[in-house]
């Protein structure tokens, strides 16, 4: 008995510790989508909270598929750009790379995938959500949340080597 009422007071803290904080994100311009795939199921399992108050871009935007949506809210500041996938391809060219595209549309939820379908799709030309319409799909933050951030973890972007082939949805470029 007493082992167990000490397992449920340490999960209890480690619960309590790990959705204590809540992470912003600002001014990410993207990077591996392998990153943030990592970062972002990291995010997902921790139980935190997800603000995003400025530009999400690019691999960043993946958010919107591994956080649950009822944990991430977007402040009137927030833009998010979407483009296609891309790659270097063997002379270091920056190649759009279908599997890598199909991938992370696979990552977004149905109102996401059914917006980029409207705007026509990914290609490699960044198209932004923002406003009213970012706001049918992730949850205004209310002020309290957005202002009250007590400990806030920043997420930036992710920069890139070039001399790998692991697909990107953005590169180094800010857009």
């Amino acid at each position: 008995m007493r082992a167990f009422l000490i397992a449920a007071v340490v999960s209890m803290a480690l619960t309590v510790t790990s959705a204590s904080a809540t992470v912003i994100i600002s001014d990410d311009v993207g990077g591996k989508m392998q990153d943030y795939t990592t970062h972002f199921r990291q995010v997902r399992d921790s139980g935190e909270p997800v603000v995003i108050s400025g530009t999400c871009v690019s691999a960043c935007t993946m958010v919107l598929g591994f956080v649950p949506s009822d944990r991430i809210c977007a402040t009137d500041k927030a833009v998010l750009g979407f483009h296609a996938a891309w790659m270097f391809d063997n002379s270091g060219k920056r190649v759009v790379s279908a599997s890598g595209t199909q991938d992370l549309m696979n990552t977004y939820p149905a109102p996401v995938r059914a917006w980029i379908a409207r705007q026509g799709g990914l290609t490699p030309k960044m198209m932004y959500l923002r406003g009213r319409d970012l706001a049918t799909i992730v949850a205004p933050c209310n002020r309290s949340r957005a202002a009250s951030v007590s400990r806030a973890k920043r997420f930036g972007g992710v920069r890139q080597d070039a001399e790998t082939n692991t697909p990107r949805a953005s590169s180094d470029a800010r857009r």
